[in-house]
């Protein structure tokens, strides 16, 4: 076989249709966020302004977030020198699992060094190690609960998305007794729609089984001290497990999970995704900690960036550019073509130094590509007029579909 042939046909297969990823190389600017320097294969560079980062509310740039990683790194080196296991356990890891323990209001917590890889140790292990257990799991759920699932070779019942009575009716044709998970998100990150939790949780109660939330868009983000949806509604309590990631609204790196102690103690201990992985670095673990803490005191962040994302849709609206309307901060503009997608990006890009990535398939369904756009409290109005200008124009050229401008 000619293995070389074979890499390329089908990396020309994702260009032609328009599915092709290229990554705009960035360097952020200290305390400048959302600019950024975007750097260009010619060698030269470009000033740009991200309009689609995961970094929600800037807390990536925050002093305190900053000092805390350079104060530990002073303190502690660079890495950490093994897995948690094996010398790799830092005072700032214990310290970190016990903030987000109580930001979760449960027993403890578990780090890992990614939010992909706690849903995918996590559901793995559990799923597995529960004797003929059953996974019922939301038909959009993220890629890294799928493979955590599929690892665990655990029987798995998808029901359709958001779908409450689904759900009901798949749990009630298992025969009683029999060990069960639901597995979810809070806000599913493509639409921005938000699960009707307590609802779920009434079913999953009604039939004897597990709830476990990934809530790695909203922690951070929601609740009175940012514990996410769960916490905002006043259901954190009635979860048996809450994952998040340090990677979003926290501007660090780095998963977890929060639950009874019996539960974190057993994924510790039977998890291979987190026994044998070296720990997040020490000056990881400080930040994340300095930040969760910032959040959990300070309402201003998530109040500030609710207004930008109100102002940026009903700009939006004004200018009859189509969005996905939804009730959390994630703004998807529809363009429903994967190559349009690609060539509003780049036009933006090139023309406004303004960074919008297109989402394609496998990521959306085909069809439903679009931009992603995530304001922040960083935003400035001058920069959410310049966006939606921008946007209006290449419509305009594209020609695409129009909604009704508001009156």
């Amino acid at each position: 076989m000619d293995y070389e042939a074979h890499f390329q046909a089908a990396l020309d297969g994702l260009k032609e249709r328009g599915n092709y990823r290229v990554f705009a190389e960035l360097q952020r600017r200290k305390g400048e966020y959302p600019r950024a320097t975007r750097h260009l294969e010619n060698g030269e560079t470009q000033d740009v302004t991200v309009w689609c980062s995961n970094d929600y509310l800037g807390m990536g740039q925050h002093p305190s977030v900053i000092e805390a990683m350079h104060d530990e790194l002073d303190r502690s080196g660079a890495g950490a020198g093994g897995t948690r296991n094996i010398s790799g356990t830092m005072h700032a890891h214990r310290q970190l699992e016990l903030e987000l323990a109580d930001l979760h209001d449960k027993e403890d917590a578990l780090l890992f060094t990614s939010g992909y890889v706690s849903n995918w140790a996590a559901l793995g292990t559990l799923a597995n190690k529960l004797p003929n257990c059953v996974v019922l799991s939301d038909a959009l759920n993220h890629a890294s609960m799928i493979e955590g699932i599929r690892h665990s070779r655990a029987e798995c019942l998808k029901f359709r998305h958001n779908d409450v009575a689904d759900l009901d009716r798949l749990l009630a044709s298992i025969e009683p007794g029999r060990p069960k998970l639901v597995a979810f998100e809070s806000v599913y990150s493509m639409d921005g729609d938000i699960a009707p939790i307590k609802e779920i949780l009434d079913v999953c109660e009604k039939h004897g089984a597990m709830s476990y939330i990934d809530e790695v868009h909203a922690v951070g983000m929601y609740g009175p001290r940012g514990g996410g949806v769960a916490e905002r509604e006043g259901l954190m309590d009635r979860l048996t497990v809450i994952e998040g990631t340090l990677g979003k609204a926290f501007g660090v790196v780095g998963g977890y999970i929060a639950g009874s102690k019996a539960m974190c103690d057993f994924v510790r201990s039977f998890a291979s995704g987190f026994i044998f992985t070296t720990a997040l670095p020490p000056a990881i673990a400080a930040g994340a900690l300095a930040s969760v803490r910032h959040l959990k005191a300070s309402p201003f962040e998530r109040k500030r960036q609710q207004e930008r994302v109100a102002k940026v849709r009903a700009a939006l609206r004004a200018m009859g550019i189509p969005q996905l309307e939804n009730p959390s901060h994630i703004i998807p503009v529809m363009v429903g073509d994967a190559k349009k997608a690609k060539m509003i990006s780049d036009w933006l890009m090139e023309n406004h130094g303004i960074y919008v990535q297109p989402i394609n398939y496998p990521t959306v369904p085909v069809g439903t590509e679009r931009l992603r756009i995530t304001p922040g409290p960083v935003h400035s109005d001058d920069d959410i007029d310049r966006l939606v200008r921008a946007l209006s124009d290449i419509w305009g050229q594209c020609a695409l579909h129009r909604v009704e401008a508001a009156a």
